[in-house]
């Protein structure tokens, strides 16, 4: 398993900041505001691209207008320039799993599975989001996926609350994913987020003994993003250094927000159903 295989799916190894217990920053209120702000761009960005995208458009096309209207809302991409990537989105289709950069040769077509992942840093704080688009009809196989990927998002995301552990987010996540005979890929995680991209702590959509099963406190911030493939749960790393595909050429979907961590429960800043 290479969890540190790609750094847009991993959280960065930061040195510890004001707040942190165990390398994880606490919001304050004022931070946290800020985080809805960035949270809220990058939903509108994803909203506005859902609206958008038809066949015969490229992925490139997908990037300029997620850039444009990212600086429009006095905000910076991300991505752009993350470790040397070169798009202001991930743009990944059908077997491509995370990390597709976006290209004008790369025509979107009727029946394809387009995740679209974005970013954006707004008054030195990060939203991080993910959408999977069913492109026209697709077939049975592909709505499925499409469907329990979202599903299983949003049962990682119930267990959110100050008192829980990541290890009950990982565990909701794959009791569904496998109930539904899916594969949830392990190569890549979830992440804390905020000042940073990819802060600790690291959220996994799989139990496991391999990182410490931390406690959720309120001021979290958690990019949660289960990752699922139709067949093999393994990938593999193209020529590019960026775009991973399934090892089986089956198709793959993924959902993400930015959640926050609250006493009670959770309120999720990338809500595309409140802008």
């Amino acid at each position: 398993m290479n969890i540190l295989s790609n750094l847009l799916s991993q959280p960065a190894q930061n040195k510890p900041q004001k707040r942190q217990r165990r390398g994880i920053e606490i919001k304050s209120p004022r931070e946290i505001e800020i985080m809805r702000q960035s949270g809220k761009i990058v939903a509108t960005v994803l909203k506005e691209i859902s609206e958008l995208v038809k066949p015969g458009m490229t992925t490139a096309d997908l990037d300029a207008h997620a850039e444009k209207r990212i600086r429009e809302m006095d905000a910076t991409p991300s991505f752009k320039g993350y470790h040397g990537f070169p798009g202001s989105i991930c743009s990944s289709i059908n077997n491509e799993v995370v990390h597709g950069i976006p290209s004008a040769k790369k025509v979107i077509r009727a029946g394809d599975v387009l995740k679209v992942d974005t970013g954006a840093y707004y008054q030195g704080f990060h939203g991080d989001s993910c959408i999977t688009i069913a492109v026209g009809e697709v077939t049975p196989e592909a709505a499925r996926l499409i469907r329990v990927a979202e599903e299983a998002l949003f049962k990682g995301i119930e267990q959110v609350k100050a008192g829980n552990y990541l290890m009950d987010i990982a565990g909701a996540i794959e009791d569904h994913v496998k109930a539904n005979k899916f594969s949830v890929v392990q190569d890549f995680t979830g992440h804390g987020v905020g000042r940073n991209l990819h802060e600790e702590p690291s959220v996994f959509n799989f139990r496991t003994r391999e990182m410490p099963n931390v406690k959720l406190r309120a001021g979290m911030t958690l990019a949660i993003e289960p990752i699922l493939n139709a067949g093999s749960k393994y990938t593999r790393t193209l020529s590019d250094r960026w775009t991973a595909v399934t090892v089986d050429n089956s198709l793959s979907a993924q959902f993400e927000h930015t959640v926050l961590v609250t006493e009670t429960g959770y309120e999720i800043l990338t809500d595309r159903s409140k802008v």
